[in-house]
């Protein structure tokens, strides 16, 4: 699984990063939670709480947007969009 993680402000990408996760004994779901979990370590980020907005696009599109509300602390970019671009 590969998942491209991309942090923009103004409609400009301020840095990106792909994570790849190769692990079969993993399920699907921990395989996420674990990108995003490396994602927030190497931009310094506490880890979003997934919305049921964040659920329901991630389901429907195998993406979505984590924006300030989903941030405990506060954030200094619009949001940190997190994408499956290859599954398993």
């Amino acid at each position: 699984m590969r998942i491209w993680a991309k942090e923009f402000r103004d409609n400009r990408m301020l840095r990106d990063m792909v994570v790849v996760n190769e692990d079969s004994q993993m399920t699907r779901t921990k395989k996420v939670f674990a990108a995003l979990d490396e994602v927030c370590m190497a931009f310094d980020l506490s880890v979003p709480i997934w919305l049921d907005a964040n659920i329901a696009d991630f389901k429907r599109h195998a993406k979505t947007r984590f924006r300030a509300d989903s941030f405990v602390d506060s954030i200094d970019f619009d949001f940190l969009e997190f994408h499956v671009i290859e599954e398993d």
